[in-house]
């Protein structure tokens, strides 16, 4: 339990409500891997802003469930932003996707969703 994201700070913000626990849990599932299907898609077309909408949505609840990956996903962000056509952010892109897709399928098992 707990080795691809933390439950630190939810826990301290629900004050250990385990119902409050399970239902960030569910809308994590929800909302964070169809985030991340569309950064991916939004970076692979070079749509800067969605890839900026997407990212920034996501930062809150990657930094809440502590997956480690919020700087790499703050550069994707600023790279759709700042419209960075020079750079090459796939490398960071990948790093998130991957966390994001090893907390999922650990939320999934460690909550029997």
């Amino acid at each position: 339990m707990e080795q691809h994201y933390k439950l630190d700070k939810i826990k301290e913000l629900a004050d250990n409500d385990q119902d409050f626990i399970m239902a960030l849990a569910q809308t994590f599932l929800e909302e964070v891997p169809a985030d991340a299907a569309i950064l991916k898609e939004a970076v692979e077309n070079k749509n800067y802003k969605l890839s900026y909408q997407t990212a920034h949505k996501m930062k809150p609840t990657i930094d809440m469930f502590e997956l480690g990956v919020l700087n790499d996903l703050i550069e994707v962000q600023d790279w759709g932003k700042f419209e960075q056509t020079d750079k090459d952010v796939s490398d960071k892109l990948a790093i998130v996707l991957t966390a994001v897709d090893n907390a999922s399928q650990e939320i999934k098992e460690d909550f029997n969703l």
